[in-house]
């Protein structure tokens, strides 16, 4: 089955581009990033803000926006049999490099665990005005991290 990603949410003052691989079949039910309600992706960015925790999902766009943070998937589209990373197949990318010209105050690239990454590193190079970091995925199939230890991973996204 063939899988799409959402439009980026990308926003001019964003200094931090956070990059999952694709959205998963509850996501894309919503029409949601991180619709599933044991990802922990909102849960670490509401900390990481020190706000308090909203399923409503314009308030966690409004996060995103307050602490500069942007949203993508690598993936523009691909075959994957449900939701988990290991079954993607036939990926095609999104136009991260374009975006990252375009929107010049992003200078650090946040990568949602190691899928992530290494889908971005076969289709991209690495650009040298970035830092680049891979963090644990917020994934619940990703169970040996704790919230608070991903919280403490993901304090990069932060840090300025």
């Amino acid at each position: 089955m063939v899988k799409q990603s959402f439009p980026p949410i990308l926003h001019f003052e964003a200094t931090v581009l956070i990059l999952g691989s694709l959205p998963g079949d509850r996501s894309i039910a919503h029409q949601q990033y991180y619709a599933h309600p044991q990802n922990r992706f909102w849960k670490v960015l509401f900390e990481l803000a020190k706000e308090k925790f909203s399923t409503n999902y314009k308030k966690r766009i409004d996060l995103l926006y307050k602490n500069n943070i942007a949203l993508w998937d690598v993936c523009a589209t691909a075959v994957r049999q449900g939701s988990m990373d290991t079954a993607i197949l036939h990926e095609q990318p999104n136009t991260i490099h374009a975006a990252l010209e375009e929107y010049t105050l992003l200078k650090k690239v946040c990568f949602n665990g190691q899928k992530a990454q290494k889908l971005y590193d076969k289709y991209f190079q690495r650009l040298s005005q970035i830092s680049y970091h891979t963090l644990p995925s917020t994934s619940p199939a990703n169970a040996q991290f704790t919230l608070e230890k991903l919280v403490t991973a993901w304090s990069i996204v932060k840090d300025e």
